[in-house]
């Protein structure tokens, strides 16, 4: 009897050691391909931003008409949706990235900054809750702060 405890708890241990193991791996690919994402959005690449998600993925704006702001789905619509903002806003950038995950969700807190063709000037923070799905993003629900645009000076 005592042998078969033994066993288990060494199982035990060695189990959730690989489990703790795994989920590190795990989370450290997911925190890449959120910084690759924040990368592709500063550099205004809407083609590489919808490389990381799924082809029926979903984007829920934080701004628009809806209970839930604007809602983008599948590539093509998700894909526009980028270009629009950085037609609004042509300096547009995630600032100061910083993700959280668990299991297959993941928050990234952020800063967005960026001038509107007017020359007015915006500075909020925000966060995006993700659902991933195979190892790309298949939900982007995205929150900021509702700061008045800066006037330009």
């Amino acid at each position: 009897m005592k042998k078969l405890r033994l066993y288990f708890l060494i199982s035990s241990i060695i189990t959730g050691k690989l489990m703790s193991q795994t989920t590190a791996v795990e989370n450290r690919f997911t925190i890449a391909i959120l910084d690759s994402f924040a990368n592709a959005f500063n550099a205004h690449d809407a083609d590489k931003i919808i490389s990381y998600m799924t082809d029926d993925c979903i984007f829920e704006a934080s701004a628009g008409p809806d209970i839930n702001g604007e809602k983008f789905v599948g590539k093509a619509a998700v894909k526009k949706a980028f270009e629009d903002i950085f037609k609004n806003y042509p300096d547009a950038r995630w600032n100061d990235p910083h993700h959280f995950i668990s299991g297959d969700r993941a928050v990234s807190e952020w800063i967005f900054s960026g001038t509107k063709p007017d020359g007015s000037k915006i500075e909020v923070n925000g966060c995006d809750l993700f659902t991933f799905r195979n190892g790309k993003i298949h939900i982007k629900n995205s929150y900021r702060k509702n700061r008045p645009p800066i006037p330009k000076s």
